[in-house]
């Protein structure tokens, strides 16, 4: 086939394929038009879930009749004029292709009046022929119909998802650009029925949580990084337990612009790593300035990717901004309790535990709170007890399990010094509790105590598992941890990934205090292992195993597969349910849920602690 020239029509149809995807494409178009155009006010129509017909109205300055030609035009704009203008670029658009594109796939009729007209205008672009301009009746504004979106195109046609599915794509549209200008009104219609209206408003806030949903009222934590650096951010971000299983949740803009960036995507996962379970992404809605000139726009059609001069600066800034505000907060979660109320066929009352199983309860000195001194309730277990009896309540054991025992704060501080679970000689559980907590061991598996809201359950294998994880990255930051030889090889079977793998981390196991190595096609031996494990009887063999036969799909990042290998070793060497901890080993837990950097929730992201609050008790016994 000779070379030739492709028509205008056909060039337009191309550069349709950049810039219209689909409806959701063109809604975002035409409202980032009227937002350059000074909306504050948008009107949003659409049918068939916008491949019958998209109608975006607004009250922006309106294009004058002479104009409207050039409008529908490729490549002209008022948004810029030369070269230099891309260097900084402060509109949404700027190419000049969106009416184009749209006329060359669809039916478009542009109507609007400018402000200093007496008479509104409109023009056709039927799949790309032009009609002349009309007058036509015209509030100050723009509108903007598009009908049968790729009406004369089946090939793109038919890649379209059902109405539901394209309606829901332009809603998220609407909702992502009336995140970054909460000043301005939207409402958005499908079939003539009002299915998304937000106010004008002056606190971002009020616009995040109509557009994130009523779940989130009053419980996002504050983003806010500002003052005199390059960067300033501001957002709202959900809590760790709210986090979803696709990144749909998690809304940024750039200087108002929607956008999607990987570096940011993965700022955002790094500050909540550890606090989220893998595979889960934080809701939330983050703002970014910064300089135009600092950032490139012009990278993609769609202009939804951007590309920054300084990327690492970002991220950083991102990454320090959130985790700021996470250590902040008081991230227990509250327990959620279901509706129905305490039932009366059931008593709870305090049963001596002959076997010595079941609950064990300490009580150290004092109510946290600053009240009397009281005695220990040991070996006592709560369970149900029919209520036919004097109030359902066994008296005589209660007040047995009132007046047995003693406190022993005086033996946690006399054992402070004794070492558990050590690293290297330094404890596991390091430092010495406040000798004015309280706490109860249910069923070897839960800590039970309370904070000034409500009473918190504690996952004692969570918990340990984090203290250790903490403690295990803090001393890889001065050294590598003591390792011991093996008195007898271990030889396991690897598959040639597996090995490939361990051939790639083996400077990353020696620091853990591993020495494995391959020792034929098909096997690895292990020559010594970290000490804590050995001391935690661990199955060193099996963990390796288990590790390497995991999908492995971020092993690029080094920071991840660090995490990695040290949640694996926390999780094996922590305790376990059913394990019977001493009354030092519980105190000191405690005292970490405190003092341990996110100790409120285990490596793998699941929470260490729940708390149920005291109003929410008081509402159910009826007191409140």
């Amino acid at each position: 086939m000779s070379i030739r020239q492709l028509s205008q029509h056909v060039v337009n149809q191309i550069a349709a394929g950049e810039v219209v995807e689909r409806p959701a494409s063109v809604v975002k178009e035409l409202i980032e038009n009227a937002l350059d155009a000074g909306a504050t006010e948008i009107e949003v129509r659409i049918e068939g879930g916008g491949r019958e017909r998209i109608e975006v109205s607004d009250n922006g300055s309106g294009i004058g009749a002479d104009e409207l030609l050039l409008a529908v035009s490729p490549h002209a704009t008022s948004k810029i004029a030369t070269a230099d203008d891309l260097v900084e670029i402060s509109s949404y658009g700027f190419r000049g292709e969106a009416l184009a594109s749209v006329g060359s796939v669809a039916r478009l009729v542009v109507v609007s009046r400018a402000a200093l007209s007496e008479q509104g205008a409109s023009i056709e672009v039927d799949f790309g022929a032009l009609s002349g301009v009309r007058p036509a009746a015209s509030a100050v504004g723009t509108r903007v119909e598009v009908h049968q979106l790729f009406g004369q195109v089946p090939a793109r046609r038919k890649f379209l998802r059902s109405d539901p599915t394209e309606a829901g794509k332009v809603v998220d549209v609407v909702e992502w650009l009336a995140l970054g200008r909460p000043g301005v009104s939207f409402r958005l219609f499908q079939h003539a029925r009002l299915t998304l209206q937000l106010p004008a408003v002056d606190d971002p806030r009020l616009r995040v949580e109509a557009v994130l949903g009523d779940e989130f009222k009053g419980k996002l934590l504050q983003v806010d990084l500002s003052g005199a650096g390059a960067v300033a951010i501001w957002g709202l971000i959900g809590r760790p337990e709210q986090a979803k299983t696709s990144a749909n949740g998690l809304r940024m803009v750039l200087n108002g612009r929607p956008i999607s960036d990987r570096g940011l995507l993965h700022a955002m996962r790094e500050a909540y790593r550890g606090l989220v379970e893998p595979g889960r992404t934080p809701v939330g809605f983050i703002a970014i300035d910064i300089d135009p000139r600092e950032v490139d726009v012009n990278v993609h059609p769609a202009k939804s990717e951007v590309r920054f001069r300084q990327p690492a600066l970002i991220h950083s800034a991102l990454l320090r901004a959130v985790r700021s505000a996470l250590q902040a907060a008081n991230l227990v979660p509250n327990l959620p309790m279901g509706g129905a109320s305490l039932g009366s066929s059931f008593g709870w009352a305090p049963r001596r535990n002959e076997s010595g199983g079941g609950h064990s309860t300490r009580d150290f000195n004092s109510d946290v709170s600053g009240g009397a001194s009281s005695g220990a309730w040991q070996n006592a277990s709560f369970a149900p007890h029919a209520s036919g009896g004097d109030r359902g309540f066994e008296f005589a054991a209660l007040r047995e399990a009132l007046t047995v025992g003693q406190a022993v704060g005086q033996a946690v501080g006399q054992a402070q010094t004794q070492a558990h679970n050590q690293i290297n000689g330094e404890p596991m559980l390091m430092t010495p509790p406040r000798p004015a907590t309280r706490f109860i061991q249910a069923g070897k598996a839960w800590l039970i105590t309370f904070d000034g809201d409500g009473i918190v359950i504690i996952d004692q294998h969570a918990l340990h598992e984090r203290v250790m994880f903490e403690r295990l990255r803090a001393k890889l930051t001065v050294g590598s941890l003591p390792s011991q030889p093996r008195l007898v090889s271990s030889i396991i079977p690897l598959n040639g990934e597996q090995l490939e793998r361990l051939e790639a981390s083996q400077e990353l196991l020696a620091r853990l205090g591993f020495d494995v190595r391959a020792s034929g096609p098909k096997s690895a031996t292990i020559f010594a292992e970290p000490l804590f494990l050995i001391e935690r009887q661990v199955d060193v063999p099996e963990m390796i195993l288990s590790w390497l036969a995991r999908d492995h799909a971020s092993t690029e990042d080094g920071e991840a597969v660090l995490s990695e290998v040290l949640d694996m070793m926390s999780c094996k060497a922590a305790v376990k349910a059913g394990d019977a901890l001493s009354d030092i080993e519980i105190a000191a837990l405690l005292q970490d849920l405190e003092s341990v950097e996110r100790a409120t929730n285990c490596p793998h992201g699941r929470p260490t602690a729940m708390r149920i609050p005291f109003r929410e008790l008081e509402r159910r016994f009826g007191r409140g």
